[in-house]
Order: structure tokens, then sequence, then C-alpha cells
């Protein structure tokens, strides 16, 4: 596709507020769904982080994996076994877990965010303890519901100039490994490090009013909406634990919220540097 000179000038013009409004902000930017497995969009998403950096962005990469646990449990022989949108997590699956997240999933951005021109240093939630966590519930397994976060690995990566790269897993002081929910882990990360901003990057356009059409989207809402919402079914199922996540991270003190439609590419930067934005916001 040619833009025109006229046309990158008017880009640019228009990003220029949006680069000086986010410069030395910190963003959490959960990553999953779609944009996580399609690697053409993959490297869409790597460049825009190393793009946010470069303009002085301090960019928080937190990634799942879900695709990649289940192709691995499959190859394995370990059946997958979901309980309310959770993993049912027993010894086995944790540590399959673990060596997907911390490890395949997480030097694999990490290659890549190099790869594209940034620098990047991947992360666990077991480094630094930095996620600490308790078991959620016996039925459940090893899925941990986080009991704290120490934000100073995190911090001192961003101080020496790299993207952190976090993959979800978490730990307790008797050694015990846990599976923890990506969105929950970027919103208290968020939370804990006052970020400006946390991007969620979903497989939907955001939060619809009628999920049968494409035009209802809601582009921004205060979180006092969501109750309301709620209780007339425009939130359900699925959305309602994502969205419980973005109203509980605008509570820690983050200044806004987005679910954005990582299927699109460049979407990060759409929302962000442009007027328009993309997906749902909210404040």
């Amino acid at each position: 596709m040619n833009i025109s000179y006229a046309d990158k000038a008017q880009v640019l013009s228009e990003a220029l507020p949006y680069i000086k409004k986010y410069y030395d902000k910190i963003v959490v930017v959960k990553y999953g769904g779609n944009a996580m497995i399609n690697g053409e969009l993959k490297n869409f998403v790597m460049q825009d982080i190393v793009l946010l950096r470069q303009i002085g962005v301090k960019v928080v990469l937190v990634h799942g994996g879900g695709p990649e646990i289940n192709e691995t449990l499959k190859k394995m022989n370990i059946p997958s076994k979901f309980v309310g949108g959770l993993r049912q997590t027993d010894a086995e699956t944790v540590n399959v877990v673990q060596m997907v997240l911390a490890g395949k999933v997480n030097k694999d951005l990490v290659n890549l965010i190099e790869n594209s021109g940034g620098k990047a240093i991947g992360l666990s939630g077991i480094d630094g303890h930095m996620i600490e966590a308790e078991k959620l519930n016996d039925e459940l397994g090893f899925v941990g519901e986080i009991t704290k976060i120490n934000t100073k690995p995190i911090i001192d990566v961003l101080d020496a100039g790299y993207i952190p790269v976090i993959s979800t897993v978490g730990c307790d002081k008797e050694n015990n490994v846990y599976n923890i929910n990506a969105d929950t882990a970027a919103s208290k990360i968020a939370g804990e490090l006052g970020a400006y901003t946390m991007i969620s990057m979903t497989d939907i356009k955001g939060l619809m009013r009628d999920i049968n059409d494409p035009d209802s989207l809601i582009s921004s809402l205060s979180v006092s909406e969501v109750p309301e919402l709620v209780h007339d079914g425009i939130i359900s199922g699925g959305m309602i634990p994502k969205i419980q996540c973005c109203v509980e991270a605008i509570r820690r003190g983050v200044n806004q919220v987005a679910i954005i439609d990582g299927r699109i590419p460049h979407s990060i930067l759409i929302e962000m540097l442009t007027d328009a934005g993309i997906g749902t916001l909210f404040y």
C-alpha cells in the first residue's frame, strides 16, 4: 500500500501529542489470544512494542500461552480440563505450565523483540518472587490466587532500558509453583507499578452492546457503569472476569484500561497513538 508524504505527515502530526502523553509512562500490555498464535500478528505486536519503547514508553509485556500449553499436554497424553474457564492444574500439569510459559513461550517472545530491534529480558513470576500466590481452591489444584506482587525485578529491568517480558507463573514460600490467570496478573502488576495504561489484547472488537451487531461497540465507559451492564446482560459469560480485571486495575490506580482486538495489525499503535483509538476504553 502506497501512502503519500502528506498522509505520512498527517499520521505523525496526529501521533505527536500521544507520544508526549505517554513519554516516560509505564504501559502494561497483556498479550494473548489469536495475536499470540498467528505468526504475522505476533511480529506486528513485537514491532509495536519496540517502537513504543523507542519513543520513550516504558512497556511491560505480560503474557499467557494457553494454546501452547494445550499442545504440549496433548503431546504428553495429559488431559486438559477446565473449571469455570480456569485450567485444572495438578502437579504434573503445573510442571508443564512452568516449562512452556517460563521457558519456550517467554524466550520466543524475547527473541522476537530482540530481532525487531528492541532489548528485552524474560522474567517469570518466580523470579525475585515477583508473583507470590496461594492455592485458589482444592478443585483447581495448583491454580494460584495472587497474594503479593514484588515490582522490584520489573522496575530494575525497566531502569536498565529493557522491556520486561513476564510469564504468569507464581510461587509461595513452600516451593510450590502456581498457574496464574494472565488477565489477573496483568491487572495487579499494572496497579502495583502505578501504570498509566493497561492494554488487554483479545479476540474480539471490545465490549459490544449487542454481540451480533459489529457497530454496537462501546468505545469508552466509566467503571461505575459496569455493574449495570452486568445486570442487563451486556457483560456476560467469559467477558465478566476480563472486565473485572479492567475494573480492578482502575481501582488500583491505573489511569485507563483498553480492551482491544489483537487480530487487527498494529492495534496497539492505533489505540495509543491515534485520535480514533480502537476497542473499549475504561476509565
